[in-house]
């Protein structure tokens, strides 16, 4: 097993540590498995990009983002190279989260319940028939 890049890792913890208000506010919902029981992590390297959340056991990344972002060329490569990896990216506006965090929260439960590309639990076996009843002697 490879061991972790440490610049990728001291980068991730900087970002974790200097966190917007936006990814701050929606990072208190989405931890502790708040949003149905799927766990969260912020600020992941993940190859070449370093995510705001990613749910890995559905393949969900949620990026939170200012107006530097609109219409980015880097952006594009980024979805397109995860999306390439089975990854879904969700992006939301830093103003979108901070006014309108339910809604925010309400259009991720869609994502959630989708399940992600290959790494996806399956879904639960049907359930059994009883079993039938000891003989009588």
């Amino acid at each position: 097993m490879r061991g972790a890049d440490k610049s990728r890792s001291n980068r991730a913890r900087r970002l974790r540590k200097n966190a917007t208000d936006a990814e701050g506010a929606l990072w208190r919902k989405l931890r502790s498995r708040s949003l149905c029981g799927f766990k969260f992590v912020r600020q992941e390297p993940i190859g070449p990009c370093t995510v705001d959340f990613v749910c890995r056991e559905i393949r969900l990344i949620v990026e939170v983002d200012g107006g530097q972002h609109v219409n980015s060329p880097h952006d594009a490569f980024r979805d397109k190279w995860l999306a390439s990896r089975n990854y879904r990216v969700i992006r939301f506006w830093n103003n979108d989260v901070l006014t309108n965090i339910v809604g925010s929260l309400k259009s991720l439960l869609p994502q959630s319940r989708k399940g992600g590309g290959g790494g996806a639990a399956p879904p639960p076996p049907p359930p059994t028939a009883p079993p039938p009843p000891p003989p009588k002697r």
